[in-house]
């Protein structure tokens, strides 16, 4: 078990580091294909509707921003986390931490991210994952 914990304590990290450009480093945000598998669905559920994401959906847009200027200086990281593994599943629930420069402008935030997993023959990786910030 504390294996498959690792396992998924590393996939959040490389998710979550994926974004970052920090220092004038470049987003990876290929590694967010490598975490998920190909069907993969991430939910933003801010307030009233839903935007239902598929892995490209989700990763042009923000690779457009992290890499133009309009968001730098950009991190995001876990403060806390609780994980369930059964069998071949496993489901965790996150308190996230994010900043940077939004259009030249500090901010600082913070959310909450559920995620799910699904162990393959490739091995772990994510399937969907859903998160809602702290209002401001």
């Amino acid at each position: 078990m504390s294996e498959v914990k690792a396992e998924l304590d590393r996939l959040m990290s490389v998710f979550l580091g994926a974004f970052s450009n920090v220092d004038g480093g470049r987003p990876d945000l290929g590694a967010v294909r490598e975490v998920f598998i190909p069907q993969g669905m991430i939910i933003k559920n801010i307030g009233g509707d839903p935007v239902i994401y598929d892995l490209d959906g989700f990763i042009e847009p923000r690779e457009k921003i992290l890499t133009d200027g309009t968001l730098t200086e950009f991190r995001e990281w876990e403060v806390a986390e609780r994980t369930e593994v059964f069998g071949s599943i496993a489901h965790r629930f996150s308190e996230y931490r994010k900043s940077g420069y939004l259009d030249g402008t500090w901010f600082e935030g913070s959310g909450h991210k559920t995620t799910q997993y699904v162990r393959t023959p490739d091995g772990w990786r994510m399937s969907a994952m859903a998160w809602d910030d702290v209002a401001p």
